[in-house]
């Protein structure tokens, strides 16, 4: 207990840790700004503003459609059917094509467009958490803290899990807090500056499961950034190996399978794609080369990318990045 005590402590009081949730904090609610002053809530003075806006747009198209008109019959070198089809009556512009819908303000509605900020703000914490972990363990490596540490507790591995734990539940920790105040933050903006309406007890399980991979995805991406980290003894190691994954692995990947070998399937090697399925529950990918003609109609070749697929790949990932860190850990002379 004493160990974990320590480590909880060191990794709360480096200032980068401090300053990379700071950082976080800031971005969120950067975002929670601009998306309560970008709504507002629709009432009976917004949709009455609205239709008079659509009628105006009405009355002008339908105007300019006259003026055009007019000026076709006049001329003598233009196509009868021209002609014919301005004295369609069903020809020009018809209220119908002008919704009042189209006029009305920007309106948040909770139901729809939070599962989208639950997947933003997972997006941003798994970035802070794979620095913070890389960092966690990258820096004590570097500045020869890890040596000193294991002359007091000459444990390898359960120093470095004991890292690795305290480092996961300061974040599960981090998320819930920040996750919470994300939630009734939108929540709030839904209830003044949108709409909270269709909410039910489905709805609160869905997103609550969503939260609980995007929670998931923040500690995967910490134990990766830290078993990289461990596994190089340096900080740089990890945030290397991050970019040469998100610039190779993404351009390079689209740009051989995709573009030269053209071949099917190809986002099936872009991790991103397992991101979006592990928070969407699924992704279909869709191949329009192989398309298959039924009644006139084009129907793709597909295939589905579900979370539990995602789910197996990132167990994978991180069973790699952490065991290869325990193994170095234990073969490997500390100096």
């Amino acid at each position: 207990m004493r160990l974990i005590k320590a480590e909880w402590r060191r990794l709360f009081k480096r200032r980068f840790t401090r300053y990379m949730l700071l950082i976080a904090v800031l971005v969120l609610g950067a975002i929670g700004t601009g998306m309560w002053f970008s709504n507002q809530k629709v009432g009976p003075a917004q949709i009455a503003a609205a239709e008079q806006r659509a009628q105006q747009e009405y009355e002008q198209q339908l105007e300019f459609h006259r003026q055009h008109c007019a000026a076709l019959q006049q001329r003598s070198d233009v196509d009868p059917r021209a002609k014919q089809f301005c004295e369609d009556p069903q020809a020009g512009p018809q209220p119908e094509h002008f919704p009042a819908e189209w006029y009305l303000p920007p309106m948040f509605e909770f139901k729809r467009e939070f599962p989208a900020m639950i997947t933003l703000f997972a997006g941003i914490l798994a970035l802070v958490g794979f620095v913070v972990g890389a960092s966690f363990v990258g820096a004590e490596w570097h500045s020869g803290g890890m040596m000193n540490l294991l002359l007091w507790r000459p444990q390898r591995l359960r120093v470095l899990l004991a890292k690795l734990a305290t480092l996961l539940v300061g974040l599960l920790t981090v998320g819930l807090v920040l996750g919470a105040a994300w939630t009734a933050a939108f929540w709030a903006i839904g209830t003044y500056r949108g709409t909270t309406e269709g909410m039910t007890p489905g709805t609160w399980q869905s997103l609550a499961l969503t939260g609980a991979r995007a929670l998931g995805l923040v500690l995967i991406a910490a134990a990766v950034g830290f078993g990289i980290a461990s596994l190089g003894r340096h900080t740089a190691m990890a945030l290397g190996t991050a970019v040469g994954v998100g610039v190779v692995g993404i351009v390079g990947v689209a740009i051989v399978l995709g573009e030269m070998l053209r071949m099917p399937y190809w986002q099936l090697y872009l991790w991103p794609t397992y991101l979006i399925a592990w928070m969407d529950k699924r992704y279909v990918i869709e191949n329009w080369r192989a398309c298959e003609f039924v009644m006139g109609e084009c129907r793709p070749q597909t295939v589905e990318i579900t979370w539990q697929h995602s789910g197996l790949l990132f167990a994978a990932v991180v069973v790699l990045a952490v065991g290869g860190a325990m193994w170095s850990m234990r073969s490997r002379d500390i100096t």
